[in-house]
């Protein structure tokens, strides 16, 4: 698996996913408009376009295009805990959430700094994965402490710790939508 180069203290680990994976999840996307929302917020469900714009499917089921993303997400969190190995020491966690299918337009993006356990609803937060699948160079993800913006590369998973400590943003592009995949691994 394609490692992206990110600084081992940044607790960021990189790899890159099949194409494939990719483009049949932004498939999917397009096939399904009837299961499209606006993007909200959190666990109260709020909509705030100045904080997060965006257009959202959120998975609950076991449809096979999602099977399919989490048997290479699955590889990613095995290298992630390999190079991290002190994280194997916590209680056991896995994805209980939905999970998160995101189309950003043009100058949409969560756009203000948070992170990913923020609050008693998002406590059991240990992990935080996110998948870009498509490219857009004037696009990414700005990590504040870590003084880090990670590219918007197709295929390029990120995982990294759900704590303030990884508090982060969307860079927003101001030529292309931006489409990504994302969610949480959290205790059990």
């Amino acid at each position: 698996m394609i490692t992206e180069k990110l600084p081992f203290n940044s607790f960021i680990g990189g790899w890159y996913i099949p194409q494939k994976t990719c483009d049949d999840l932004v498939n999917y996307y397009d096939e399904n408009p009837h299961l499209v929302c606006k993007g909200k917020i959190g666990k109260t469900k709020r909509i705030d376009l100045k904080t997060k714009e965006s257009f959202d499917i959120n998975f609950k089921g076991n449809e096979k295009v999602l099977l399919d993303y989490l048997i290479e997400l699955q590889k990613c969190l095995d290298l992630y805990l390999k190079k991290y190995k002190f994280c194997n020491y916590s209680d056991k966690f896995n994805i209980t959430e939905r999970i998160n299918l995101q189309k950003y337009p043009v100058g949409g993006g969560f756009k203000l700094f948070h992170f990913e356990r923020m609050s008693r609803s998002s406590i059991k937060r240990y992990l935080v994965f996110m998948t870009y699948l498509n490219d857009v160079k004037d696009g990414g993800t700005e990590f504040f402490y870590q003084k880090l913006k990670t590219p918007a590369k197709k295929g390029l998973t990120l995982i990294w710790p759900s704590e303030w400590t990884h508090t982060h943003k969307s860079i927003i592009s101001k030529r292309k939508e931006k489409i990504i995949i994302t969610g949480w691994y959290s205790f059990v």
